[in-house]
């Protein structure tokens, strides 16, 4: 059976508070998660709800994740396999930025058939576009409180 994530991330300044939005289905069945981090950057929220939606599997699965990020995507199809050739050093010779979320989602996918969608964003995309409400939303809260 396949379980879709969908994740988006969102900033308020960059770097400054930020949020993500996730949505598990899994056939009939729907689940929404967010979180908030006071300081933080795009990058790292967009990599969080992600993490946060392979952390909700319970038992190795079929997975498509779909975002708005292509940072995200391509790091995980295109970029990673050199940066870890390379002892997570990038194309400038420069430390990965955000290595532990990388390294946290290869050990999330290790369990799992992973592919990565790319979508793009504010376009209309319906699953998308909620992910950026729950993702705003937990800004807000934050802000607010």
């Amino acid at each position: 059976m396949l379980v879709e994530i969908f994740s988006d991330g969102a900033c308020s300044g960059n770097p400054g508070p930020g949020g993500y939005g996730t949505i598990l289905r899994c056939g009939e069945h729907l689940k929404e998660l967010s979180g908030y981090d006071p300081e933080t950057t795009n990058n790292r929220m967009e990599m969080l709800g992600a993490i946060a939606g392979l952390e909700s599997l319970k038992r190795p699965c079929r997975v498509r994740v779909t975002t708005d990020s292509q940072y995200l995507v391509k790091g995980m199809t295109e970029w990673i396999s050199g940066w870890q050739r390379k002892g997570w050093k990038n194309s400038k010779k420069e430390q990965v930025a955000n290595r532990d979320l990388w390294e946290r989602l290869l050990d999330l996918c290790a369990g799992h058939e992973v592919e990565w969608v790319w979508v793009k964003g504010h376009a209309g995309h319906t699953e998308n576009e909620r992910c950026d409400e729950l993702a705003r939303s937990a800004i807000e809260a934050r802000q607010e409180a």
